[in-house]
């Protein structure tokens, strides 16, 4: 018989989370020897996170932090199977982790970021990611972040649906207004989603076709036939200023206050302070987007366990 008490399982079971079931089985295994368990249990729990890896993980948290001084950040999305897990206290307090170790840290990707030792830990970010699973049990992906330098302000909307990063060129530093007036940008991004930050990010090809585009909405509109051509570039030369309008972040309409552009916004923050404020860069992650998601048919599912 193995040489192991009620308590050890227990123990064991606490300190790592699995099921009271696998841990006794590791223990048998173990004959009693908990380090020996502790490794077997890593083992199976990897053999299962392998079998699981292709398993469709869209769900998770998209999270976006910055330092105390707010002068470093990062957004990161980290994934789960299901939403259940992602709003877990012990999935939130890994993603918190996985962005502390971005910030502290400086990984060059991925695959760097998950060789590294935790923020304030002694494991590397890959063991803490095996350690989550052991507990959990689904496909954990981290699956991408940014990193950014300079004066910032995040923004992590609807629980980790959204997260947003705004940095900033100012002489003023990261004072409380600017941190307001970048934050408030944070949100704009979140809201409106524009693809550009100013017309000058606006790649020629996009505004070419945006011009093909109108004229070819005139040309099949009778009453533009008799337009002369200097009134038809006026009206495709509108059509541009609206598409930047919409598309660019520092000339859509804050969503604050409508009667001003957000680089107008920008600007009133800046010079209640004496300063300037130039927006450099913004980076908006959505949870889970351009993953396929399986699309689950019950009715199938039902037949199936039935047969």
């Amino acid at each position: 018989m193995a040489n192991f008490t009620a308590k050890d399982v227990n123990e064991l079971r606490k300190s790592t989370g699995v099921g009271m079931m696998d841990c006794k089985k590791a223990l048998t295994e173990a004959d009693g020897d908990v380090e020996k368990a502790l490794e077997l249990l890593r083992e199976k729990g990897l053999a299962t996170q392998a079998k699981k890896a292709g398993r469709v993980a869209a769900e998770g948290m998209a999270l976006a932090k910055v330092n105390a001084e707010g002068t470093v950040g990062c957004v990161v999305e980290v994934n789960s199977e299901t939403d259940f897990v992602a709003n877990t206290d012990e999935f939130k307090a890994f993603v918190n982790l996985v962005a502390d170790t971005i910030i502290e840290k400086n990984p060059a990707d991925v695959e760097a970021l998950k060789a590294m030792t935790v923020s304030g830990g002694s494991a590397t970010v890959d063991e803490a990611l095996q350690e989550l699973f052991l507990k959990i049990r689904e496909n954990l992906q981290i699956r991408r972040f940014t990193r950014l330098e300079g004066t910032l302000a995040a923004y992590t909307h609807g629980g980790g649906s959204i997260a947003v990063l705004v940095q900033a060129d100012t002489p003023a530093g990261t004072t409380a207004e600017t941190v307001t007036a970048l934050k408030d940008c944070a949100m704009q991004v979140c809201a409106m989603n524009p693809p550009y930050l100013n017309r000058e990010a606006v790649p020629a090809s996009v505004l070419e076709e945006e011009k093909k585009i109108v004229l070819a909405q005139m040309a099949e509109d009778p009453k533009m036939a008799s337009k002369p051509d200097q009134v038809k570039e006026k009206i495709v030369a509108g059509k541009v200023g609206k598409y930047y309008s919409e598309n660019c972040l520092l000339e859509q309409a804050f969503v604050k206050e409508n009667k001003q552009t957000v680089q107008e916004y920008v600007n009133g923050a800046a010079k209640s302070q004496g300063t300037t404020i130039t927006l450099t860069k913004f980076v908006r992650y959505e949870r889970g987007e351009g993953i396929e998601k399986k699309a689950d048919n019950f009715v199938e599912e039902i037949a199936s366990m039935i047969q």
